[in-house]
């Protein structure tokens, strides 16, 4: 069982930056993939980045490439998003997901979800 807790979240006006947290629990953290995805109102639950239990590989979705940044800290048992250039459209529910597959993009290859952390950009 492998528990995640984001945090980071908030209000920020567009143009700002915010950072999420994902601290996750268990001793095998290094082993599993990462990744992040978002829910806006109304909208089905997307892909936003991934990043690999070596930190090797790493990719976004085609919206925020150049603007969001993914990493971890195997050490720390936590993976971060850097949100940068915030967009009105980028408002949404930002969950933290892991997986045993090599990346994580698509919704069946998560294996544990987080409770989420809302972010909203004022325009």
């Amino acid at each position: 069982q492998v528990q995640l807790v984001e945090s980071g979240g908030g209000l920020v006006q567009a143009g700002g930056s915010l950072r999420l947290s994902c601290a996750a629990s268990g001793r095998t953290f290094s082993s599993y993939a990462m990744g992040w995805f978002r829910q806006a109102p109304g909208k089905e639950r997307e892909f936003v980045a991934t990043i690999s239990g070596s930190g090797d590989r790493i990719y976004y979705v085609g919206s925020v490439k150049g603007r969001f940044t993914i990493s971890r800290d195997n050490a720390k048992n936590t993976v971060y998003l850097q949100l940068n250039s915030l967009k009105p459209e980028d408002t949404a529910v930002y969950y933290c997901a892991s997986s045993r597959a090599r990346i994580v993009v698509l919704l069946r290859d998560v294996d544990y979800w987080g409770q989420g952390t809302q972010v909203t950009v004022s325009s």
